[in-house]
């Protein structure tokens, strides 16, 4: 049976009234309708079963060469009309003008199951907002976007979801290091799934240029849509919309740093207004701990969005989403009201969680002192993120000594750990065995619940870069072998311990693992 899909953003939203697919400045609509553009070889190298059972996709159709030909583009479904959304953004702290959907075709919703889910085809050709770009995505970005977006679905992490994975046939070029070096890659194309796309920047564009009647359209439709518990439309429920995306926002950073996921590039046009992670770039996740890491290339010199200061730009993307919204609302206060409930929640809420972290189930004054400590022991020697908090649920709480046997995994390099650095640890280890001194919890139960908040597997760049490689020599079969182990990232899955190791060596300096750029 062919995928039926509504219109419901394009049947109440005001269209451009250009349909040529040309580049240029888009005024006073939300979307451009426009097609998706044909490939020469289209071939389907993998399909998320879990997706296809929430939207009602039979696992026979996604054999049929119906369902390939939508997903990549190269067939419009009759009940589809295909559309790129208009939108603005601040990138890297500037204001960048009209972004929109470069590369991205949106193709219509699906409902299933009293839910509404919208497909969007990213790397399917070019929109009136590819500006200077070919619309296109090689194989490469398109297998970390379809893997981790599943991944951190099965973390527990909001997300846009990835319903397949095709090549296109057709040969792209990109210089992937922006050093000069372009080369052609192969083309392909990930089927996004989503609630809705929508983004902060889709907000800011309408009151960057002052068009208050499409800001307020736009607004109206979102909470109607998306947030109708807020009531009818009016002043009132814009704030309450505001503090609603607020507080989905701080929920969403605190998953990452959870995780140790950091997602390279948060511009105002990746942000979400549903607090889903969209856009995987050049994120990457914590192999060291370390607060001022980042995976972007672009932004090495500065590490605007190294892993520590994610909540700071979270909070920087959200005033920037308040003075858009200000023109409907005509009052700072309350809007300055939600930017300081979102600092003082995230102190409290960062805290909260690292407790879940450390298994700790009360609330004692001396927790921010242990995390603190923690977190700067972290530091001084390279100790892998994933494996140190997973591994210390082994902690019995009885012997302060074996703290230090425990986690040694953990290190990169045990000969960096000097007699007064191993002191240090043993003296944490003291603070955190009389903190856990103080818990009715038992060994098993703590054991438990840190299991639960600390995953034991993570897309790690190095292993997607492995899939990567094997994929551009014909072979796909990682690609599932890692799809399905991150499915269920808190459970032990003996059979694939292999994968429950800190980063190799070779990947220290290997572009793709340690360097990663926004070249897609």
């Amino acid at each position: 049976m062919p995928i039926q899909f509504k219109n419901h953003f394009t049947s109440k939203l005001p269209a451009d009234s250009i349909l040529e697919n040309t580049r240029r400045q888009v005024e006073n609509a939300m979307f451009s309708y426009v097609n998706p553009m044909k490939t020469s070889n289209p071939k389907l190298l993998h399909v998320s079963d879990k997706l296809c059972a929430e939207l009602g996709i039979k696992h026979s159709e996604t054999k049929s060469n119906e369902f390939l030909k939508i997903v990549t583009g190269n067939k419009v479904a009759e009940t589809s009309k295909p559309y790129a959304m208009n939108y603005g953004g601040h990138q890297f702290g500037h204001w960048a003008g009209q972004l929109g959907d470069g590369r991205a075709i949106n193709l219509g919703e699906i409902e299933y199951n009293q839910r509404r889910w919208s497909l969007q085809l990213k790397g399917a050709g070019p929109t009136p907002y590819s500006r200077q770009g070919d619309g296109l995505a090689v194989l490469r970005s398109s297998i970390r976007e379809y893997l981790c977006s599943e991944a951190m679905h099965h973390l527990n992490i909001p997300t846009t979801r990835a319903l397949s994975l095709a090549l296109t046939g057709d040969k792209v070029l990109r210089d992937i290091m922006y050093n000069g070096n372009a080369a052609y890659e192969q083309g392909a194309v990930v089927c996004r799934v989503s609630p809705s796309f929508l983004r902060f920047g889709n907000y800011e564009i309408f009151s960057a240029r002052n068009d208050i009647t499409s800001l307020q359209t736009l607004v109206n439709y979102t909470i109607t849509e998306h947030f109708s518990y807020l009531g009818k439309p009016n002043k009132k429920s814009y704030v309450e919309f505001f503090r609603e995306v607020a507080n989905k926002t701080l929920h969403l950073v605190l998953e990452w740093q959870r995780v140790g996921f950091v997602h390279g590039v948060m511009n105002t046009d990746n942000m979400s207004i549903l607090g889903l992670t969209i856009d995987y770039g050049p994120y990457g996740w914590l192999e060291g701990f370390d607060l001022g890491w980042t995976p972007n290339t672009t932004d090495k010199q500065n590490k605007r969005y190294r892993y520590g200061n994610q909540p700071s730009i979270a909070l920087w993307n959200l005033y920037q989403l308040a003075n858009a919204l200000y023109p409907l609302i005509e009052e700072a206060t309350p809007l300055e009201e939600v930017l300081e409930s979102y600092k003082q929640d995230y102190l409290a809420d960062s805290l909260q969680m690292m407790r879940n972290k450390l298994g700790l189930i009360s609330n004692k004054q001396e927790d921010e002192k242990l995390v603190q400590n923690l977190e700067s022991l972290l530091q001084k020697v390279e100790t892998d993120m994933t494996l140190f908090f997973r591994e210390l649920s082994n902690f019995s709480g009885k012997n302060s000594k074996d703290g230090f046997n425990i986690i040694q995994k953990a290190f990169y390099n045990l000969d960096e750990l000097t007699k007064e650095l191993k002191e240090e640890w043993h003296a944490w280890f003291d603070q955190y065995k009389n903190r856990l001194s103080v818990e009715s919890t038992s060994f098993e139960k703590r054991k438990k619940l840190m299991h639960q908040t600390n995953p034991k597997y993570v897309l790690r760049n190095y292993m997607a870069q492995l899939a990567i490689e094997k994929a551009e020599n014909g072979d796909y079969s990682l690609i599932d072998e890692l799809y399905q182990l991150l499915k269920n990232p808190y459970e032990e899955q003996p059979d694939r311990e292999k994968w429950y190791s800190k980063r190799p060596e070779w990947a220290r300096h290997k572009i793709g693992c340690s360097m990663l750029s926004c070249s897609s």
